[in-house]
């Protein structure tokens, strides 16, 4: 079920892959999309193609980050903020601001967007959907909300693994948190796609795509993408559970347990104290 009238859609990630193909259905249903990439050229080319406004943000640097907040503050109002930028890390590397990259790209960037759009979200009523994925459960269940950045046990796997399962509970504490003031947060794993989401990691290239398991990643974005703008344009509580992940259209079930909610509230927590210097 689809709400009637337009949403201003911002899409992160928009330039291509999941993304980019969100953003041409969502433009081809009528929406006002604004697309966030990190690469200057791949996504003026993306939305010169749909006609729609972009903005630059390199998710490893928090300053990118904050100023991205201000100009999307600008708009007049945010109906769905999809976080979908992501990536994984071929080694544990520390970004400019100190922290594990795979844990900043993932989760604590747009952690900070979210925040420090929270006031026009609330105001729109907004949805705020984040892109999981499968490897929550292939690599994360193990999550230590102790060691967020996998200090102790770091491979490329577990790493981007336990980012994403973050991101699901980073979904819970938000609409635990803000949805009485409007807030409808959601999450989706987008299945087995081929992008270029572990461009940045040898590892993940030669484990999806070197191997015999190759032949289990034949989802398109544009097959993918159709989770994503269900999502978008879905009403919370009548299309999707605020506070749920899914898997196309149903829940999908966590290996990890956090029956009281107490793991999404200590990374909340986590996240708040790595970012107190820009909130």
């Amino acid at each position: 079920m689809e709400n009637e009238g337009k949403k201003t859609i911002v899409i992160t990630g928009g330039s291509d892959g999941i993304g980019a193909a969100a953003a041409r259905a969502l433009v081809k249903a009528g929406q006002n999309v604004i697309l966030v990439g990190r690469n200057p050229e791949k996504t003026k080319r993306t939305a010169d193609e749909l006609g729609c406004p972009f903005h630059l943000a390199d998710y490893a640097k928090l300053s990118d980050v904050v100023r991205l907040a201000g100009e999307l503050n600008a708009y007049e109002r945010i109906d769905v903020l999809a976080n979908n930028a992501g990536g994984a890390q071929n080694e544990r590397k520390l970004t400019e601001n100190g922290f594990e990259r795979t844990f900043q790209i993932n989760l604590l960037a747009q952690f900070l967007l979210t925040r420090l759009l929270l006031d026009k979200l609330a105001a729109s009523n907004a949805t705020v959907i984040q892109t999981a994925s499968i490897a929550a459960n292939l690599f994360g269940s193990d999550f230590d909300p102790a060691d967020p950045e996998s200090e102790n046990d770091y491979t490329p796997f577990r790493a981007y693994g336990r980012a994403k399962l973050c991101d699901i509970l980073f979904t819970r504490e938000l609409q635990r948190r803000y949805g009485e003031t409007g807030i409808n947060a959601v999450a989706f794993e987008p299945g087995v796609v081929r992008t270029n989401f572990g461009s940045e990691s040898t590892a993940f290239v030669n484990f999806c795509y070197h191997t015999p398991l190759k032949y289990l990643f034949t989802i398109s974005p544009e097959k993918s993408a159709r989770r994503l703008t269900r999502l978008a344009l879905g009403t919370p509580a009548v299309d999707f559970v605020p506070g749920e992940v899914y898997s196309y259209k149903k829940p999908l079930k966590l290996k990890f347990r956090d029956p009281d909610g107490s793991a999404a509230a200590s990374l909340w927590s986590a996240c708040e104290s790595r970012l107190a210097a820009f909130l």
